[in-house]
């Protein structure tokens, strides 16, 4: 098949929503050869929020050390390649097909999922290209998860929070035994879920069940915000009390410290140096890192955002505060989807707003316009509309905007990918 056959085949994968367990992606990767057993040092990631921003921080930095390195995440922005990538360079669209064709079979035979297919197509990608070391992201879970048949070296968990409560219990100590179970014997363990929450005893548990090394964040380092700026966090760093250490990455918002001293004590665990960790860190668009609050265009800037929960958004809203008075005026060009919890998150970011328009994201997954500009009129939102596009929306707010305004577009990754693909901001952007 060549590469839209590829993609027609893969996307109504969609239709046999989340699976868990590990059958059927066994299954696939046993058609592959077992890839998973040669992908270099195994770095698995986990957790609620700041998964993308770790996996991506890591990847970087394992590059700018030298090493040959895989990075699979979800989902993409604008093209499905985004999902599966070495030292930053997507896989290439007919080795999507040539994976498809090798694994059509056993997709159909076993009526695997979408992301169970990708994921078995990410590792066979890393094994045959002989990859130093792959940067794994799970999908929703942990113990179930279709990337839990790789034995990780390290493991990283940035935070748990109420997710996916269907499949993933009904309490945080129950998410976080779940999510806790890619740790693997031997692994070297990071998280900055605090030792005091509730989570914290579980990961504990499961780290001491697999004799694995547990590091905490807020125990064994000391991190601090120098300065935010957009596009830019700069941190002091000390590691076990050693001499602090300047570091710049290529992020907005303070709220993501903690995501990068978890990179950084990651990374400093397989030996890699200082000069490296900061090269790495400040090329961070070079590992495809995208949409976290991105600057995609300036006079008037336009930032694109995925965040998609309350507590994302909180920390989004915590960002913008930081760097609001570059600004005038911030335009909010809000979507969610139908299954989200929309009033929870209308409610973090609609006070800040000057001026809101809610409009519907282009799947049929999304909340109506109307109700989602009925939301944020409830949260207190007093300049609000709503528009059925986002090329709507921006059309309307080309005739109000001032060269020192922002346009904010956030709530989803359906939306910040079809804002990224359209022809006036180009495919690329600053993070």
């Amino acid at each position: 098949m060549d590469y839209q056959q590829a993609i027609d085949f893969l996307f109504p994968l969609h239709r046999f929503g989340i699976k868990p367990g590990l059958e059927r992606i066994e299954a696939l990767l046993g058609a592959l050869g077992h890839p998973e057993r040669k992908l270099g040092t195994i770095v698995h990631i986990a957790g609620t929020n700041g998964k993308g921003t770790v996996a991506s921080c890591v990847a970087s930095i394992f590059k700018a050390s030298g090493r040959k390195t895989g990075l699979f995440t979800s989902p993409h922005l604008v093209d499905f390649t985004e999902r599966i990538r070495i030292d930053g360079q997507p896989i290439g669209r007919q080795r999507v097909a040539e994976y498809c064709t090798k694994l059509q079979a056993a997709v159909l035979e076993t009526g695997a999922t979408f992301f169970e297919a990708t994921t078995a197509m990410a590792f066979a990608f890393f094994s045959d290209e002989g990859v130093d070391a792959s940067v794994i992201e799970t999908g929703m879970g942990g113990r179930l998860d279709a990337t839990n048949v790789v034995q990780s070296d390290v493991v990283i968990i940035p935070s748990i929070g109420m997710d996916h409560t269907e499949w993933l219990g009904e309490s945080i100590p129950e998410i976080a035994a779940e999510k806790a179970a890619i740790i693997k014997p031997g692994s070297r363990v990071f998280t900055a879920v605090p030792e005091s929450g509730e989570a914290f005893e579980a990961i504990e548990q499961a780290a001491r069940k697999a004799g694995a090394e547990l590091h905490q964040f807020e125990r064994e380092a000391a991190c601090t915000v120098e300065e935010v700026r957009p596009g830019a966090l700069e941190l002091r760093i000390a590691l076990d009390g050693s001499e602090p250490r300047q570091i710049q990455a290529s992020l907005t918002g303070s709220f993501h410290a903690p995501n990068v001293c978890l990179a950084v004590m990651a990374a400093r665990s397989e030996g890699i140096s200082w000069e490296e960790i900061g090269d790495g860190l400040a090329q961070l668009g070079a590992s495809g890192y995208r949409a976290r609050l991105e600057r995609i265009a300036d006079r008037p800037a336009v930032m694109l955002d995925v965040s998609h929960n309350p507590e994302g958004m909180r920390k989004t809203v915590q960002a913008l505060l930081e760097i609001r008075d570059h600004f005038r005026f911030l335009y909010l060009i809000i979507g969610v989807a139908a299954d989200k919890d929309a009033v929870g998150i209308v409610r973090q970011i609609a006070p800040v707003a000057d001026e809101i328009v809610a409009v519907e994201l282009p799947t049929e997954r999304s909340l109506p316009a109307a109700e989602l500009e009925r939301l944020c009129a409830e949260a207190g939102a007093q300049h609000i509309s709503s528009r059925r596009t986002v090329a709507e929306a921006l059309a309307f707010l080309d005739e109000r905007v001032e060269p020192e305004d922002m346009i904010l577009v956030t709530g989803s990754f359906y939306l910040a990918g079809e804002v990224a693909a359209m022809e006036r901001f180009g495919s690329t952007g600053e993070a």
